[in-house]
C-alpha cells in the first residue's frame, strides 16, 4: 500500500486544524495573566458580610464598560462578580438568577450589572468570548456558558467552547481573533484586578446590593429578604 499521500496529507494540516490550534495557543497564552487568575476559588457560603464600599468606587466601570440589564433608574443596583468556571456561579445562574430577573430586573425594581472575575485562564477565555459576542449577545452568551459549564470546563475545552461560540454567531476565525484580542484580555483582567484590590472581592460569586457585599450563591429567598425593604422604600 502506498502511504505517500497519507504522509503528505498529515504534513499539511487543514485550515480548520490550524485555526483550532491557534485558538488553543491563545488559551494557553492567557494562562499566565496574573496572580488573581491563578488563585483557587475560596470556600463560598451564602451569608451576608458586614462590608460596604462607597458607591462612587463601586459604580466605576472597567475599561470595557459595564454590561447591565434593567432600568438604569431602578431603586436597587446589584453588581455580580463571577468566574465563568465557578460551579457556585453556575448554580446561582441556573437557580436564583431566573427568578431574580423575572421578579426584580424585568419589573424595573433592580438594575443588574455583571462583572468578570476569572479565577483561571479558561474562565478568562469564556469572559473574553462573551465580550466579543457583542452587547446584545453578551448576557445570552454568559447564560449559555454557565448552562453548559460541564461541557466546556474539561481537559480539552477548545472544541466545546467553539461549539457554544458558534451558537452566538462566531466563526472559527472570529473565535480565534477574540481569544487573541489583547484589548479585550486586558480589559477583563483590569476589571477583575480592581474588584480584588479596591472592592475586596475574594470569592465568587460576590454580589453588591446597593453597595453592601454578599458573598456566595444566595437563594431567591435570601435575596427576597434583602430586596423587599429596598424596593418598597
Amino acid at each position: 500500500m502506498d502511504t505517500t499521500k497519507e504522509v503528505e496529507a498529515s504534513a499539511h494540516p487543514t485550515r480548520r486544524n490550524v485555526m483550532l490550534a491557534a485558538g488553543a495557543a491563545a488559551i494557553v497564552a492567557i494562562a499566565g495573566v496574573g496572580y488573581y487568575l491563578r488563585r483557587e476559588p475560596a470556600a463560598v457560603t451564602p451569608a451576608a458580610a458586614a462590608d460596604e464600599v462607597p458607591l462612587a468606587e463601586l459604580m466605576q466601570p472597567g475599561p470595557l464598560g459595564d454590561q447591565s440589564l434593567g432600568d438604569a433608574n431602578a431603586p436597587v443596583t446589584i453588581i455580580e462578580y463571577a468566574s465563568m468556571t465557578c460551579p457556585h456561579c453556575s448554580h446561582f445562574h441556573e437557580t436564583t438568577y431566573p427568578e431574580l430577573k423575572k421578579k426584580y430586573i424585568d419589573t424595573g425594581k433592580v438594575r443588574f450589572i455583571f462583572r468578570e472575575f476569572p479565577l483561571d485562564s479558561l474562565a478568562l477565555a469564556g469572559s473574553m468570548l462573551a465580550r466579543c459576542a457583542g452587547k446584545d449577545k453578551y448576557f445570552p452568551m454568559i447564560e449559555a456558558l454557565f448552562a453548559q459549564q460541564k461541557d466546556w470546563v474539561v481537559k480539552q475545552p477548545l472544541q466545546p467552547l467553539l461549539n457554544i461560540a458558534k451558537q452566538a454567531g462566531f466563526t472559527e476565525q472570529t473565535f480565534n481573533e477574540c481569544l487573541e484580542n489583547k484589548q479585550v484580555e486586558t480589559g477583563v483582567m483590569e476589571t477583575s484586578k480592581r474588584g480584588a484590590t479596591v472592592l475586596n472581592v475574594n470569592s465568587t460569586p460576590t454580589l453588591f446590593i446597593n453597595g453592601k457585599i454578599y458573598r456566595g450563591a444566595l437563594t431567591i429567598e435570601e435575596l427576597d429578604k434583602q430586596l423587599t425593604p429596598l424596593v418598597k422604600g
